[in-house]
């Protein structure tokens, strides 16, 4: 999944305007401009279409967890470059507050089930020798699991 599409399902998912974009990259002290964001969201065969980097998408999600949680004391994460499909589902578990179970049953709601071994897989160390890395079907469909939870 390119980080574009991953923004694009996100804003799909929240309803979010090209205003709460903007937001939310300012609440993690990022300026964007509402032509930077259109141009993020077009489809990749279109000629304007821009490619959003890893950083961007980074700050984003760190914004949509200051917008939901609000923001933590003392300094603020810095954005991780390079971002792997693990950071990004941690990222949104945190952003939306959720558990394991709270996340497994999302994986049940669209009848992809994953255990709940396979799930803590991903959250853990990259140096760990049971880490595993969140392939893009696994974040694709949860992603899809949030969008039928949120947008029915």
């Amino acid at each position: 999944m390119t980080n574009n599409d991953i923004l694009r399902r996100i804003r799909y998912t929240f309803d979010f305007n090209d205003r709460k974009m903007m937001a939310l990259f300012k609440l993690a002290n990022y300026e964007v401009q509402k032509t930077q964001v259109a141009n993020w969201l077009k489809k990749e065969d279109d000629p304007s279409c821009l490619e959003m980097t890893d950083r961007e998408l980074s700050l984003f999600l760190n914004g949509l967890i200051i917008e939901k949680r609000g923001k933590r004391e003392g300094p603020q994460p810095e954005p991780e470059d390079p971002l792997s499909n693990n950071m990004i589902l941690r990222k949104l578990k945190i952003a939306l507050n959720l558990k394991s179970e709270d996340m497994l049953a999302l994986f049940d709601s669209i009848n992809k089930s994953i255990s709940k071994h396979e799930l803590s897989a991903f959250f853990r160390n990259p140096n760990n020798k049971s880490y595993e890395h969140c392939m893009d079907q696994y974040l694709r469909n949860f992603l899809h699991a949030l969008q039928t939870k949120y947008k029915p």
